[in-house]
């Protein structure tokens, strides 16, 4: 571990059996406030230098907890384990098997087959689904935390598996104060792959001068006078270092026993300082030391039993005495990881080979970590090595550690003796680090296939994977001309690698908005030959670059391409893409619902416009889902390290988030968004920004601030902003500028659109622009344009704009003193937003009902209306019967997060029982589409 005790220390009274910890009075009592189950702060990274005494301050923490009755699981990084996918929460969670067993039984599989332990055979193909594993943790943990606190202590994090810190770190980043869980993360390293940027740090920082005194003065043979300020000088407040020096000091007897204070770092100096300590131990003694050096594994005493000498046994009392090897119970470890490095990297190469050749043998029935020996104990190019690894890699890929599969593989490349192997290898390797999310480590791999090869069909796979990725990072102007190069460089060669690169263009082009790339991608998909097979991917190309450029066209291919698409649920989810972006939002729902139904979003990624999923499931009101499906893109966004993704999915949350009339919580997702993409850069992102940001201003009668968010969704001459994102804020710029007295500005806007669209627009465009024209007109010239943006009938499909526009009529017609007429629209409208939960409009609607003579009363979904968007999901999910545990797998929450939202909403909704969920909805519950839509 970071440090031991006696290597750091406070003013705190010391433990029985535990040395007191010096300088660190504030950063302890910051843990202590952490671990109170009260605390509003769940979770805390703890962050230094090797040596400033991390794993010491965790270990006091840890020892308090304990004590108080804290139910503390811990697990630490190991360098030699950190490619073996999931092997820290393995060590974090074995202690709790039994509670493991008690798990819904998807999560109970996805940790099993996570661990190894699922199915083996051959025919096990598909991936683990990251996000189960990571909702299977969320959910251990809090059926512990039912049983008593519980403190998470995760040491040495910079070595984690990353496979385990993006476990660990979902369910990290849904606890809250109702879960009386805490997670403590001590790593090298502010920014850890797989850990969210936004969790707290703590940073330990060196001792003060008069700290460090303290802590030498402590030391057994504390030094004085030229020896004293030469160890002060050399460890410049590193805890570690104070200690190591002084018993070097002490073991020499003279301060020139002590290394140089330059020119080497001082963990570097620290290193050879414990190496000179392995002089003059016996040689069974070293030997025993580079086994346990080479295998360096937490759960050595399961893995490899009969590996090393027992603890026990006289062996370790040299490296002990040595001060090299702490000895506990039936535990042999060393007393820190720079330990660790000095016995195995000043052992001489074909010693260290010898120790994994051995432990390699040991591990026959482990055959993941006897992989990793043989290739540790290769001294040149091992074909059955290499094909050893890529067995392990596709075991790690299986079980969702993309990470540890990609490492593995590139390893195995470097094993390979032919270079064309090499190179399929680093492919591979390539393939597996896109589901990481880390684009410079794919483009690394793609490099090393163009140094190993000529082949152009693996030089193409290898810049293929490089702009799956780039695709979905915000560095759009950059990623667009690299895909578009070598789309184009490919063109007439490899025509089919050119397609698939120019799809991911495309998405680029739509993230984006620029114009000047939509050119180009059209006088690309010029040179390219049409081919029958390539139908659907000529259309995406097509439909995702200008959807409004031959509209007709485009939809009518999609019955065709969703005919095609109906055994393959991911070429059905593109379909509903691009139904979404043609405004065939229906049909969009239809081909999402049909692949969800034979195949769950399980993928690590994000998929290209994955938000347009959200988005047809807003525009069809069923708000709920569409909410899941932020959740989900959310976190595997934030697992990736994907903040475009992220970003997206934030918009289209704080969207619904307005139109249910939270507009603070609104605000705070539009920030989110914000903050993680460049407005210049992500055209769309930006537009549904300020679309939400518009809604949430309406949603509280503030239309000035809520026309100029909308009037940003357009440039300053008035044209989209954005070639999709922007017409359907038309009817709502309208309907702020009317109030506002914008009239001219926003027709101009409207007329300049509807121009620009002609023949091109959709129904719901149309409806829209009309709308925007009834708002906008004369009141003597409103009527023709009220009707016409009613009379189509598929525009029910869009309940939430429907109702608007019905709301928009009646107060027409309520003024033109029509109320008769106007009774009609309004009991339709008001009924559509008790339906959606849309607060504010159903007050708007409500006001002018009464205005309208109607009699309005207090209604159970006024009730609804009441509780936070999240509570109305968990009440909905709950009315159909779901449990606790199967509603936090939906919402990515935590069950006791769900059952704390239902104790909070029973009394605001007049009951007492779950029992009466199903009743108290059935009288507005009606669903605005058929129950074969739903896919519920």
């Amino acid at each position: 571990m970071d440090g031991h005790a006696g290597d750091l220390g406070t003013a705190t009274e010391p433990e029985p059996g535990t040395e007191p910890v010096i300088g660190r009075d504030a950063e302890l009592a910051r843990l202590l406030r952490t671990v109170v189950p009260a605390s509003a702060e769940r979770v805390l990274m703890l962050v230094g230098d090797v040596g400033m005494g991390k794993s010491a301050l965790l270990a006091h923490v840890a020892r308090r907890a304990e004590a108080d009755g804290t139910h503390v699981l811990r697990a630490e990084g190991s360098e030699s384990e950190s490619g073996l996918a999931f092997s820290a929460l393995h060590q974090l969670l074995r202690p709790v098997a039994a509670e493991m067993d008690r798990l819904p039984e998807r999560q109970r599989a996805a940790l099993r087959d996570a661990f190894g332990a699922g199915p083996a055979s051959p025919a096990h193909t598909t991936a683990s689904d990251p996000l189960l594993i990571g909702v299977a943790v969320l959910s251990l943990l809090s059926a512990l935390g039912d049983q008593q606190p519980v403190l998470v202590v995760l040491d040495d994090a910079q070595w984690c598996d990353r496979a385990s810190l993006d476990a660990l770190a979902f369910a990290a980043r849904r606890l809250d104060g109702d879960d009386p869980v805490t997670v403590l993360v001590a790593t090298r390293n502010a920014h850890l792959p797989g850990l969210d940027r936004h969790i707290p740090t703590l940073p330990l920082e060196p001792l003060d001068h008069a700290a460090a005194n303290q802590l030498l003065g402590l030391q057994p043979n504390s030094p004085t006078g030229r020896t004293r300020k030469q160890i002060l000088d050399q460890a410049d407040g590193n805890p570690l270092a104070l200690a190591e020096l002084t018993r070097a000091a002490s073991l020499h007897g003279a301060a020139a026993s002590l290394p140089s204070a330059g020119p080497l770092p001082l963990t570097d100096r620290l290193e050879r300082l414990f190496a000179a300590r392995l002089d003059g131990l016996p040689a069974h003694t070293a030997h025993a030391l580079l086994l346990l050096a080479a295998m360096d594994s937490v759960d050595s005493a399961l893995a490899v039993p009969a590996g090393l000498p027992d603890a026990g046994d006289a062996v370790w009392l040299p490296a002990e005495e040595a001060t090299l090897v702490r000895r506990t119970g039936r535990n042999i470890r060393f007393r820190h990881p720079l330990v660790r490095s000095a016995v195995y990297h000043f052992a001489r190469s074909d010693a260290r080979r010898a120790a994994h050749r051995t432990l390699a043998e040991l591990l026959r029935d482990e055959p993941d970590r006897r992989a990793w020996h043989r290739a540790a104990a290769c001294p040149g190019p091992d074909a059955a090595v290499a094909a050893e690894l890529e067995r392990t890699a596709d075991r790690a890929r299986r079980r969702g550690g993309y990470a540890a599969a990609a490492k593995t593989l590139q390893r195995a490349a470097e094993l390979a003796p032919e270079r064309e192997n090499g190179a399929r290898l680093l492919v591979e390797a390539a393939r597996a680090a896109v589901f990481t999310g880390d684009l410079a480590w794919v483009e690394e791999l793609a490099a090393a296939v163009r140094a190993r090869t000529d082949d152009a069909s693996l030089l193409t796979a290898a810049a293929v994977q490089a702009g799956r990725l780039a695709a979905l990072t915000v560095r759009h102007t950059a990623v667009f001309s690299r895909l578009a190069d070598a789309a184009d460089q490919l063109a007439v060669s490899r025509p089919t690698p050119a397609l698939d690169l120019l799809a991911g263009a495309a998405v680029v082009r739509f993230y984006s908005g620029e114009d000047a790339q939509r050119h180009r991608i059209q006088a690309l998909l010029r040179r390219l030959p049409e081919d029958a097979a390539h139908l659907g991917l000529r259309t995406w190309v097509q439909t995702v670059s200008d959807p409004f450029g031959n509209r007709p066209h485009l939809a009518s291919l999609l019955p065709r391409l969703s005919a095609d698409a109906e055994t393959h649920p991911e070429r059905l989810v593109a379909v509903g893409i691009m139904a979404w972006l043609l405004d065939e939002t229906p049909q969009a729902v239809r081909a999402f619902d049909a692949a969800f139904g034979r195949w769950e979003l399980r993928g690590p990624l994000p998929e290209g416009l994955g938000g347009a999923v959200a988005w047809a499931y807003v525009e069809r009101g069923r708000w709920g889902q569409a909410r899941e499906g932020c959740a989900r893109i959310t976190a595997v966004g934030r697992s990736a390290g994907l903040d475009h993704a992220v970003a997206c999915a934030a918009a289209v949350d704080a969207t619904v988030l307005a139109y249910q009339g939270d507009a603070a919580a609104a605000r705070a997702r539009a920030e989110d968004a914000l903050a993680l993409t460049d407005p210049l850069e992500s055209r769309s992102v930006a537009v549904y920004v300020r679309r939400a940001l518009g809604a949430a201003s309406a949603a509280e009668g503030a239309y000035e601030s809520a026309y100029g968010q909308l009037r940003m969704a357009f440039t300053a001459g008035g044209a989209p902003l954005h070639y999709h994102a922007s017409y359907p804020a038309l009817a709502d710029l309208a309907a702020a500028a009317v109030r506002t007295g914008h009239h001219k500005e926003a027709t101009q806007i409207v007329e300049r659109s509807a121009r620009a669209l002609a023949d091109n627009a959709s129904p719901r465009l149309r409806a829209l622009i009309s709308r925007a024209r009834g708002l906008l007109a004369d009141p003597e010239d409103a009527e023709p344009h009220f009707r016409a943006a009613l009379a189509d009938p598929v525009l029910e499909n869009w309940p939430f704009e429907r109702a608007q526009t019905l709301l928009d009529f009646a107060e027409w017609l309520r003024r033109r003193r029509r109320i008769a007429e106007a009774r009609a629209p309004l009991t339709e409208a008001l009924e559509t937003f008790r339906r959606l939960g849309a607060r504010p409009w159903i007050e708007r609607a409500r006001t002018e009902s009464r205005a309208a003579g109607l009699d309005v009363t207090d209604t159970p979904p006024d009730a609804l209306a009441e509780l936070t968007p999240q509570q109305q999901q968990i009440i909905r999910l709950a009315a159909r019967g779901l449990t606790n545990r199967e509603i936090a797998e939906k919402l990515f929450l935590s069950p006791r997060t769900v059952g704390s939202h239902l104790y909070r909403s029973f009394p605001k909704l007049g009951i007492t029982a779950r029992s009466q969920l199903r009743d108290l909805l059935e009288g507005f519950a009606t669903p605005l589409i058929s129950p074969t839509e739903t896919g519920c």
